[in-house]
Parts: structure tokens; sequence; C-alpha cells
């Protein structure tokens, strides 16, 4: 079911059975590494987290990919790792175009022209859907947008969507993003016109927990009935925050929670210790040349369920 208001939420989170009967976490994870890293024109006409004024150090964005990469492996997550394509910068971000459930391997669509190259990688396709023994479904031939988990926060283990409508988005993606990753339930809401991904402003972590920035949704109703689903467990977020991506966080398993160093430090300190308490470990890396992109931490990192 795909509700679109904040009260037609509450309803369905009182009256449907949502369980966690799915895996909360993923199994491994998979990373593309920047070649020749430099800022895309195409995507930066949608997204004001980017400034083209900017010089960018390509040796460095790969260094501190690899250090985020090792990072992830020392806390026990399975990395895969594929080479980049210098003629698509920001296939650094594939959570965007690539992403799965147990036994599907799904294909985006994406908005900018120069990001839909990025689909047609044959290493990707090959590695779901003949290493791993996945069934495909390819969305980037369809006429819709839908730039998966970009647009779409998923709560894995209850099957709970929470899609943000912005340009990278639209409604014929969010059904379609509905049925593709198996969902119960999707709350479809605005954010606000500055923004271009729910994944800047908000994370489910773990199916346990919410961070979220309630400045950034169109309507004040939609955050307060987002945390109606994490009763006690919802982080609300400053402007300030999030503009350092302290909200594009992803955790990988029960208690392992990744951030950009930038947003680490930008965090409060009662925030950090909320995390604390809720029984999760903060795992900082810095990755600022990479954000000189428009995007941070939990964008480059997809998930293999």
């Amino acid at each position: 079911m795909i509700v679109n208001s904040p009260s037609a939420f509450l309803d369905a989170l009182e009256q449907m059975e949502l369980p966690v009967d799915a895996p909360v976490n993923p199994k491994a994870v998979f990373m593309i590494e920047p070649a020749g890293f430099h800022l895309s024109e195409d995507t930066a006409k949608d997204n004001l987290y980017m400034d083209l004024s900017v010089q960018v150090n390509a040796q460095k964005a790969l260094e501190q990919h690899r250090r985020l990469a090792e990072a992830i492996e020392r806390a026990g997550i399975t990395v895969i790792r594929f080479t980049g394509h210098s003629n698509t910068p920001d296939g650094v971000f594939p959570n965007n175009v690539f992403a799965s459930v147990p036994g599907r391997f799904i294909v985006g669509k994406m908005l900018s022209e120069e990001r839909q190259k990025e689909a047609q990688r044959s290493d990707v396709r090959h590695f779901f859907t003949e290493v791993l023994g996945y069934e495909e479904m390819d969305l980037s031939q369809q006429d819709l947008i839908c730039e998966l988990t970009g647009p779409l926060i998923l709560d894995r283990g209850r099957r709970i969507g929470f899609c943000g409508m912005t340009q990278r988005v639209d409604d014929a993606g969010c059904e379609a993003m509905h049925r593709a990753f198996n969902s119960r339930l999707t709350f479809q809401f605005d954010l606000k016109p500055n923004e271009y991904h729910t994944n800047v402003v908000m994370a489910v972590l773990a199916s346990r927990a919410c961070v979220m920035v309630p400045e950034a949704f169109a309507d004040p109703e939609v955050p307060k009935a987002i945390a109606a689903a994490y009763p006690g467990r919802t982080l609300f977020l400053t402007n300030a925050e999030k503009e350092a991506f302290a909200g594009n966080c992803i955790a990988l398993s029960d208690t392992d929670l990744f951030m950009s160093q930038a947003g680490s430090d930008a965090l409060r300190d009662e925030c950090k210790q909320r995390l604390n308490d809720w029984g999760f470990t903060l795992h900082s890396i810095g990755v600022d040349e990479l954000e000189k992109a428009g995007g941070s931490l939990r964008c480059m990192v997809a998930e293999i369920f």
C-alpha cells in the first residue's frame, strides 16, 4: 500500500501488521571506486550541495574511498569493489543506480543522462545475476524516474518505504520501487524544493531507530508521523548538521553506524550520546574530497541483501 498523507500513514501503522520479518542488515556491500574523479555539471543542475567552482583532487578522492572501504571491512562487513569509469564521475554513488532485496537485483532509472550510463555496467549486472544468481528487475528503460535508495529510505526489516518526492523520482517511479523492494507500506511525501535526495535528510538505522532533519520536509506533519514509527528512537538533526551530511549515514549491522567525519564533527554531543544509548557505535571516516560531488558516505555504499 502507498499512502501520501501523514494521517493515512499513522492509520496504516495502527491497522497493518508490520513485523520485522525480512533481513535488517546487508550481508555485504559493494562500492565503485572513483576514476579520474571530477564534478558533474549535469547533476549539479539540481544538487545545491555542489559548488562547481571548487577544485578536486582525484588522488585524494581515491585514497579516501579506499580508506572508507577498509574501515567497513574492519567492522566485519564484506566489501565488493568495482573499478570506476572516468566518464561517469557520479558512479562513486552506486546506491542510486543499483540495489537489491534477497534474490532480486534492481536497476534504477536516473534523471541525468550522464548517470543513466552507469546503469549499463555489465560487470555489476553480471555479479548479481551470474555470480549471486539474483533475478534482475531493470527499471532503467521504463518511462519513469527512480533513483532507488537516494529518494527512497527503507525500513528493511518491516518492509516500510519512505519516499521523498523531488525531481529525482516521480509517481511512477515510486510505485515501481514499492513493487521492486517488496514493500508492505510506502509513505510518499514532498521534500522542500532545495532538497534532491531523501537520504541526505533521513536514515533508518537497523529498523529500530530513525535520523531526520524536520526542516527538510515540505509538510511539518510528515516528520512527526514518521517519528511515530520509531517512538523514543528518533533523532532530529539541525540544518547545520544536515549541511555537514550527518543525515547521510548508514547502519551496516545492528550496532555499526557509519558517518562521514564532517558529519560526525558537526553532530551535537547529545546526539552522539543518544546514538550510543541506543547501542550504536559511530564510525567516522573522512570523505570530504568526495563530498564535493554533493553526496556523502551513505551514497557510496550499496547494500547487498
